[in-house]
């Protein structure tokens, strides 16, 4: 604990609900634990340009229920390089900061365990991405907000879907995880869900939405992870037109909507309980580690394990669910 004096805290990559609260959690319990706090405002990229904000508990009073994240985030070329790496390295060092606590995916533990590992810097990261692809933990901050925010649109748009016999295809966040469109799609409903781990040929699709019509469905609701392989929504919907031209089809692109607002109350848990376990594991002599929850536990899981199994694993029950529940 005497090594430890000053911790640095920052969010990278892109925003996810929940990085207030734990950002909130960080800064309360490394005071608590008689430690500094310094928020490096627009993650690597503040690390390069100096931009460190010392911290008091008044600092992070009333951000729990606010999304995105104060401290700011941009994307940084120039910390990939290794000149930018020491840099950054030296600016940390310049201001005291003995330690770190990242909150982001996988590009934001990949720079910190770089920067770790070339510079000897203690780290230890939190994952806050709304896809849910980080391994080490079964969800990341954000991803149960980002499904929440899908299924209210899919409950609002499937009102207009049944009123006037149409085929929507709503496309969510997904470019390489279909986490969100797997669960929002069995959480609002749908009659098929588009993912990137999975091959749907169109003329499967077609067959299945055909079979709905013949058993008197009159409107059907189709989940596109934007990582789809055929493309995304717009592009599945003009083949399905080609060859189906039973529903009166309409294409709803959610996008950066599933990023913002309130964080769910699972979500302020979760980010408290990480950025707590965070700042416990560094003054316990822990480096280079992901903090994460499975099943009710708080886990650290080595960066190099997290990093490597960077992608989660679909569940095989809900992959089947959801051609059981929607006929």
């Amino acid at each position: 604990m005497a090594r430890i004096k000053k911790i640095g805290v920052f969010t990278s990559g892109g925003d996810a609900p929940g990085m207030n609260a734990c950002i909130r959690a960080v800064v309360r319990t490394a005071i608590h634990d008689g430690l500094e706090v310094v928020g490096i405002r627009q993650g690597y990229q503040g690390m390069l340009e100096s931009n460190f904000w010392d911290m008091s508990a008044r600092d992070v009073g009333n951000i729990i229920h606010i999304g995105g994240t104060i401290l700011k985030t941009a994307r940084c070329l120039e910390f990939k390089t290794p000149e930018g790496t020491k840099k950054a390295y030296d600016n940390l060092r310049s201001y005291g900061i003995d330690a770190l606590v990242a909150i982001g995916g996988d590009g934001t533990a990949n720079g910190a365990s770089r920067l770790s590992l070339t510079h000897g810097i203690p780290v230890m990261c939190i994952p806050g991405t709304i896809d849910n692809d980080l391994y080490g933990s079964d969800f990341t901050l954000g991803f149960d907000t980002a499904t929440n925010t899908v299924i209210e649109a899919i409950d609002k748009i499937r009102d207009t879907a049944a009123s006037h016999n149409r085929l929507f295809f709503i496309e969510v966040m997904g470019r390489d995880s279909g986490c969100i469109a797997l669960r929002a799609g069995i959480a609002g409903g749908s009659e098929a869900v588009l993912l990137p781990e999975r091959d749907t040929a169109i003329d499967e699709l077609i067959e299945k939405l055909s079979s709905h019509a013949n058993n008197h469905k009159s409107s059907s609701i189709v989940i596109v992870a934007e990582g789809d392989k055929n493309g995304g929504a717009y592009h599945v919907a003009e083949r399905v037109k080609e060859k189906f031209d039973f529903y009166d089809s309409k294409v709803t692109i959610l996008g950066h909507l599933q990023r913002g607002g309130s964080p769910s109350s699972f979500d302020r848990v979760l980010a408290s309980r990480l950025g707590f376990a965070a700042v416990r594991a560094l003054l316990n002599g822990k480096d280079r580690q992901m903090v994460g929850l499975r099943g009710n536990a708080i886990v650290l899981t080595p960066l190099e394990e997290a990093l490597h199994f960077s992608h989660f694993k679909l569940e095989d029950d809900l992959l089947e669910m959801i051609n059981v529940l929607s006929i």
